[in-house]
């Protein structure tokens, strides 16, 4: 199975049931998953920003960690790194991106060795995408 990229954005509704579309379900299927080092802290600040608002039950909560769990055993996880920090730093120079989205593309960038072109990145975040793919990857929009 070919990997992609995939985004704090993308991974988070695979987590809770009732945000998951088919259509990423369908991309789960077809890619594996490589993500950034921090991608289950921004996921599990998601879950808890969506139990305290209310939009998610204590169930859900649950539920969505043990998903983020058993996808934690089989994705393949990009380290921090200096070449990662120096690189979200000039990305942040020159695309519209927030510091978590830089260090996310800037991982992505280390995981394809530095050959972007037409590898996948997955994400639900329409600037980093724009700027995924003015660096060279093939982005997929996250349903």
């Amino acid at each position: 199975m070919p990997a992609a990229f995939w985004d704090t954005s993308s991974i988070v509704p695979l987590c809770i049931s009732k945000q998951a579309s088919a259509r990423l379900h369908q991309l789960h299927r077809q890619y594996s998953l490589v993500v950034w080092w921090a991608t289950p802290v921004e996921a599990q600040s998601a879950f808890a920003r969506d139990l305290r608002s209310g939009t998610l039950t204590r169930a859900e909560f649950q539920s969505a960690q043990q998903r983020l769990e058993a996808l934690r055993t089989i994705w393949h996880e990009v380290e921090p790194s200096e070449p990662v920090r120096s690189l979200a730093e000039l990305l942040l120079e020159r695309y519209a991106l927030r510091a978590a989205d830089a260090l996310q593309l800037a991982a992505a960038h280390a995981w394809s060795r530095n050959r972007p072109f037409g590898k996948p990145l997955i994400s639900g975040d329409t600037k980093l995408l724009e700027a995924a793919e003015a660096v060279g990857f093939s982005v997929i929009q996250a349903p």
